[in-house]
């Protein structure tokens, strides 16, 4: 058997080479796949992904074109450098998302709604009603604006600035790593950003409500509020709804900065 495969790799040299390089992308998939917006669903079948994960294999792997030189004794370390690398891809895009969550988690504390809580089946966790609507409307605008083509684009891009075989992640070239530090740091300042106008709205039925409480205390504000935060929250989202996907799609639209 042994004669037989080394017979077979002297018949087709590159054979080791074009699977080399096959298994290696597969591991930068299988990172990307997992940390990358939309394709890090859970509603997605496991065996989906992985079919998916295996035809754009087959593709990158006939794009690449692998020189023989690509097997090294590192051969475990390349794996594990090229998952990393795929991980990085996707979470810098999700970064977008995560500050999308962390504004509609504030406007339903806002609202009252604190107690309405969901499943949410792709971080197996409790999630906030408004923060669940949130994050498919900033899910919806990043399909819309062609994110899933910038995933694949700086997918494709990746290989050629740190090769399959590469032992050493160039950070500074595969990514705008200020830009990066700084979105990270601003996940809760952005979330903020897309809240504000709610968030003001809110404050100021607080305030009225307190002015109301001290001018006539017959009246119950805290059944009030209850009944008007829920209502005026709602009224708001939907008047600047316009406004808050330009904002949205802004962010997204930055995401070309970074990769």
């Amino acid at each position: 058997m042994d004669q037989l495969l080394a017979d077979i790799m002297k018949m087709f040299p590159m054979l080791n080479a074009y699977l080399a390089a096959g298994i290696f992308i597969f591991a930068r998939l299988l990172g990307f796949f997992r940390m990358a917006p939309v394709f890090n669903r859970k509603e997605m079948p496991g065996m989906v992904k992985l079919g998916l994960i295996l035809l754009i294999t087959i593709v990158l792997t006939g794009i690449v074109k692998p020189d023989v030189t690509i097997i090294k004794e590192s051969f475990a370390l390349s794996i594990l450098l090229n998952m990393v690398v795929g991980a990085l891809l996707g979470y810098v895009a999700q970064l977008i998302l995560l500050a999308i969550d962390a504004g509609g988690d504030m406007v339903n504390m806002q609202m009252g709604l604190s107690s309405a809580m969901v499943l949410d089946p792709t971080t197996s966790s409790q999630v906030s009603i408004v923060g669940k609507c949130f994050q498919f409307l900033g899910l919806i605008i990043f399909i819309q604006l062609g994110g899933v083509y910038w995933l694949l684009s700086a997918l494709v891009h990746s290989i050629e600035i740190f090769p399959l075989d590469a032992t050493i992640i160039p950070l500074t070239e595969l990514v705008n790593l200020d830009y990066v530090i700084k979105m990270s740091s601003n996940v809760l300042f952005m979330g903020l950003q897309i809240a504000s106008p709610i968030l003001l709205a809110t404050l100021g039925q607080d305030i009225i409500l307190g002015v109301i409480s001290k001018t006539a205390p017959q009246v119950n504000v805290f059944q009030l509020s209850f009944l008007f935060k829920p209502v005026l929250g709602a009224a708001i989202m939907i008047w600047i709804l316009p406004m808050l996907i330009n904002v949205i799609s802004d962010y997204f639209m930055s995401y070309s900065n970074i990769i």
